[in-house]
């Protein structure tokens, strides 16, 4: 199934390179193609897949240096960051924050830019929201044992930002 999916993706991107369409919308269906499968299975099997995540980073950083050489330094460096924030917990507390998400992260960094920041902000929020009804639910100390897949949350944060990420980071930088 992973495979047909990636397959898919990949023919898809293809195909909109082929129509020479904007890079951010080539970049976006990389990214939806990747988003869905990742959500299904980290809330099937609590794990993100490599066989998703990799050939998203490398059909993001070939579409970037291909349609957008001049922007494809922002993208790798929003990569790096959305990694990077959330590998420091993933290595304080490996039972709480998985590699796989680390990764997709970088995935969202690579397609979206600057607007990753919105996704890891919408992906945080939505966690915490996520943890409070838990805890209102099944208790405080049920909650703090428990454990959620975090994918589906950066997977809606990845597509608010795709849909809405650049205005924001434009109006918050316009505030200063």
């Amino acid at each position: 199934m992973l495979l047909t999916l990636t397959a898919l993706a990949g023919l898809a991107a293809g195909l909109l390179l082929a129509l020479a369409l904007d890079v951010e919308v080539v970049l976006g269906v990389v990214l939806v193609a990747a988003l869905v499968p990742i959500t299904v299975v980290d809330l099937r099997e609590r794990r993100i897949p490599n066989a998703v995540t990799l050939p998203a980073a490398v059909a993001a950083i070939g579409v970037g240096t291909l349609l957008d050489p001049a922007g494809e330094p922002g993208r790798l460096a929003s990569g790096a960051g959305a990694a990077l924030f959330l590998l420091v917990p993933a290595l304080v507390r490996p039972d709480g924050m998985g590699m796989g998400d680390v990764k997709l992260a970088g995935v969202l960094g690579l397609c979206l830019g600057p607007p990753a920041a919105v996704a890891m902000l919408v992906a945080l929020l939505t966690g915490v929201l996520a943890g409070v009804v838990l805890a209102v639910r099944a208790g405080v100390g049920r909650a703090r044992r428990a454990t959620i897949p975090f994918g589906p949350y950066l997977a809606l944060g990845g597509v608010v930002a795709l849909l809405a990420g650049q205005p924001v980071v434009d109006g918050y930088l316009a505030a200063f």
